[in-house]
């Protein structure tokens, strides 16, 4: 399978691209802990198939000092013991959000109350992660995006 389409490869792609990266810049100025953040991504991106996002997202993991330990164990993480309280309502967040045609109302009432106990004024910039990881793994994916030449820190310049 390769890939179908370069997005930045005209200028409307571009220009879209980097709206995108601009969304995502703001997120990752929010207080929310860049390691949290990637993994909610890396846990999103592997419900929906994504090899260029779940590449990514683990080695930008890694990169935020992520150990081994918990990337491998984001994908079973209600069944480990590595993942504090408010880390796993961001993870049920995150699956709850990306899982929205399989689960009938959405992000349930006890998995909001989780994310509200443990987050105030970053609520938004979860909620908006969830968002746009979802819309990055569609793009990856519909484009047939492939995993395993991403480099971390390669996000970084994208937004400028």
């Amino acid at each position: 399978m390769e890939p179908r389409f370069n997005l930045f490869a005209n200028e409307l792609g571009t220009k879209i691209g980097k709206r995108i990266a601009g969304v995502s810049l703001a997120i990752q100025e929010s207080p929310l802990p860049k390691g949290l953040v990637e993994l909610v991504e890396l846990r999103a991106s592997q419900i929906n198939g994504c090899g260029f996002c779940v590449d990514a997202h683990a080695k930008e993991a890694a990169a935020a000092g992520e150990t081994a330990v918990r990337i491998n164990l984001v994908a079973a993480w209600r069944e480990s013991t590595v993942f504090t309280e408010a880390e796993r309502a961001a993870l049920a967040l995150a699956e709850e959000g990306t899982r929205l045609a399989d689960a009938h109302q959405g992000v349930s009432d006890e998995t909001w109350d989780q994310v509200r106990k443990h987050y105030d004024d970053e609520t938004v910039a979860l909620v908006s992660l969830v968002a746009m990881i979802n819309a990055a793994n569609r793009l990856g994916v519909i484009l047939h995006q492939k995993g395993g030449s991403y480099e971390a820190g390669a996000f970084a310049d994208m937004a400028s």
